[in-house]
């Protein structure tokens, strides 16, 4: 399949500039054509075995494979170089909890960044503000971007846009 025959397909959904493959894969699975419930389902179907789930958590160790994004892209019509964008560059090492965010970037355009997840950032260079890691309201840390279907804290409902005013400068 050629690039303008993948786009053509009807569950084929664009990756956003910076996206985690968290919140890319989240998105795609509710996506209204798709809607897969669990990141093992999709795995599954791609012949991968149970990789998808560690992903959606931030877990590459092992780092997913050519042959592994291969097989997902092929499935959801996106080719494997477009997934390895979602991925970590080589030697950057992951903060798999707490789950983090800027607020204000969430409300310029809503999704996670899989840069906000790397160890070696501590806040948001484009807004000069500390990333969060739980919600200010409640105090609860936030759930991995796979799940985040309506930007905000899973257990008081506060809207991620909201939170901005609470982010420290950095």
């Amino acid at each position: 399949m050629d690039r303008e025959e993948i786009q053509a397909t009807p569950w084929y959904l664009e990756p956003y500039e910076g996206e985690s493959i968290s919140h890319y894969f989240g998105r795609f699975r509710r996506h209204e054509l798709v809607c897969i419930s669990s990141p093992a389902n999709l795995s599954k179907a791609a012949g991968i075995g149970p990789v998808l789930a560690r992903w959606e958590k931030f877990r590459f160790n092992p780092f997913p494979t050519q042959e592994q994004l291969a097989a997902i892209g092929k499935l959801i019509g996106l080719e494997a170089d477009r997934l390895t964008e979602m991925l970590p560059p080589k030697g950057e090492k992951m903060k798999l909890e707490p789950i983090r965010l800027c607020a204000a970037c969430y409300t310029d355009q809503p999704y996670h960044r899989i840069e906000w997840q790397f160890q070696s950032t501590a806040g948001c260079k484009r807004h000069k503000l500390r990333l969060l890691s739980k919600c200010p309201g409640c105090q609860e840390t936030f759930v991995i971007p796979a799940l985040w279907e309506k930007g905000e804290c899973q257990r008081c409902y506060m809207p991620f846009k909201t939170m901005v005013k609470r982010q420290k400068v950095y």
